[in-house]
């Protein structure tokens, strides 16, 4: 047990590591034409500092637990924001691709890691209050989003880009200091055995499964494709690189009021399948008014961008929940719709940057974030029918 003074503190230091779980990825966007040109890089290898910390997060989240088990969460916590804080860092002394590739990585390490654990926690410390302390996580989350597309453009006006990539170490320095205090306290997530899942409701296993692995997999590639191609796509419609940024920010304002304001809804429904679709419909609309290129219609579809962004993520989350029955089921079918959803989360943007690579016009780009809606519609409404058949 912490008293009130612990738990806040606590709270606060969540917020805080919260914050760091998107900067050293979102950040690439607004700079995605600058670095390629000064590196002299095609769009197909300046997007894999995205991709790469994408899929590291599938991959790698497994290391989680084991670190935990072996050196203690305080521990791990530390040595995973001390490696996100110096692989942000690195990024300073930019002098080729490859030290870029290797900070991507090590930030993609870190925050795989990072992310399992404050969930534990969450559930571990505060399992009266777990959607309240979830959507302070994810405010953390996209705030830290909000801040490194939208400022990161600001800084390099002023600066040069790579002090607008480092200086996002300083949110992780932050971090350490902020678990520092909390972790005075002590902190720590216990394991338990896993019991094995019923042969009936094994993930691998089950097609509906596999639906969630796809439909997160497809929401993962669409947000940070989005995150990380809107400035360009601006640019290349007219857009200054600051208007661009902005623009950004504000559907990633957007996005953050759906992630907090969208589960709650979700509550009042029966079935999740309507709302699925509403917010998807509307995403294929905010690719349209994109399309028209009218600096004010697009604006606007930037905008209507951030309703899907924001409220997908929330509903896969609830996905697996709603189709299992205990608390086993639900960790084994969320572990593997993640897992594989970020590996195929990291996968499609490098397929979209090779398609902008050979035909060297975003309306291709925008395609194929309409293809994603669509295949999104399509498993929605499968996921939809195969729900009311259980049911």
């Amino acid at each position: 047990m912490r008293s009130k003074t612990s738990q806040g503190l606590l709270l606060f230091a969540i917020f805080i590591v919260a914050l760091n779980l998107r900067p050293a990825i979102t950040s690439i966007g607004p700079m995605l034409n600058i670095i390629r040109d000064d590196l002299l890089l095609s769009n197909t290898q300046v997007s894999l500092l995205t991709v790469i910390p994408v899929i590291c997060m599938g991959v790698f989240a497994l290391l989680a637990p084991i670190l935990n088990k072996a050196i203690g969460l305080n521990k791990t916590m530390y040595w995973m924001l001390l490696l996100l804080a110096v692989a942000t860092g690195m990024r300073y002394s930019v002098t080729s691709f490859s030290v870029l590739l290797l900070t991507a990585f090590s930030a993609g390490v870190a925050i795989a890691v990072i992310g399992p654990l404050l969930s534990a926690l969450i559930k571990q410390y505060f399992p009266m209050h777990v959607a309240v302390v979830v959507g302070i996580y994810s405010f953390g989350m996209g705030m830290g989003a909000t801040l490194s597309t939208g400022l990161t453009g600001v800084l390099y006006e002023k600066s040069s880009y790579s002090f607008a990539l480092a200086v996002w170490a300083v949110i992780a320095i932050l971090g350490i200091i902020a678990w520092a205090v909390t972790a005075a306290h002590p902190i720590e997530v216990k394991q338990v055995t896993e019991q094995p899942v019923e042969k009936g409701k094994n993930p691998w296993r089950s097609k509906q499964a596999w639906s969630f692995l796809i439909f997160f997999g497809l929401q993962t590639a669409l947000f940070f494709s989005v995150l990380t191609y809107l400035v360009p796509i601006a640019v290349s419609h007219g857009m200054t690189l600051l208007q661009a940024g902005t623009l950004l920010s504000g559907m990633t304002i957007v996005q953050i009021f759906m992630n907090i304001g969208f589960p709650i809804v979700l509550q009042k429904f029966a079935s999740r399948t309507p709302a699925l679709v509403v917010i998807l419909a509307l995403g294929i609309v905010s690719i349209g008014l994109m399309w028209t290129a009218d600096p004010l219609w697009f604006a606007i579809g930037v905008l209507v961008m951030g309703i899907p962004l924001g409220g997908l993520f929330p509903i896969c989350l609830l996905m697996p929940m709603d189709a299992t029955d205990t608390a086993e089921e639900t960790n084994s079918w969320t572990a593997m719709m993640q897992t594989g959803g970020f590996i195929i989360g990291g996968i499609l943007p490098l397929l979209i940057a090779s398609l902008y690579d050979y035909t060297e016009n975003h309306y291709v780009t925008l395609f194929v974030f309409l293809v994603l809606f669509v295949a999104m519609l399509v498993l929605a409404l499968q996921i939809g029918r195969s729900a009311k058949q259980s049911s």
